[in-house]
């Protein structure tokens, strides 16, 4: 999943448009997680990305992507980019070390 995501609206307020945004999200990774594994994997992992565009995007743990979220609209950022993608987890490898 690619997508920017713009919060100002004539008529809806911002805090509604961040909830249909994690919404999108939350339905993104339960479709992913709802496919069939490939042989040898254990789970769905997923790589985030996420900024104000593009270019600006950085990479982040998935646990973290509602708090980057709402660190942008705090710092009145409009425009989000979020990058999703899934990546089989394979029995043998070890999960990514969480930060923090």
């Amino acid at each position: 999943m690619k997508k920017t995501f713009k919060l100002d609206h004539p008529r809806i307020k911002v805090a509604r448009v961040v909830d249909s945004v994690r919404h999108d999200i939350r339905k993104f990774l339960k479709r992913e997680r709802k496919k069939p594994l490939p042989s040898g994997a254990k789970y769905w992992g997923f790589d985030c990305k996420i900024g104000q565009s593009e270019e600006t995007a950085v990479e982040i743990p998935l646990s973290s992507l509602t708090n980057n979220i709402d660190d942008l609209v705090e710092n009145n950022i409009m425009t989000i980019y979020v990058e999703i993608t899934a990546k089989a987890i394979e029995a043998g490898e070890n999960p990514p070390e969480q930060e923090g």
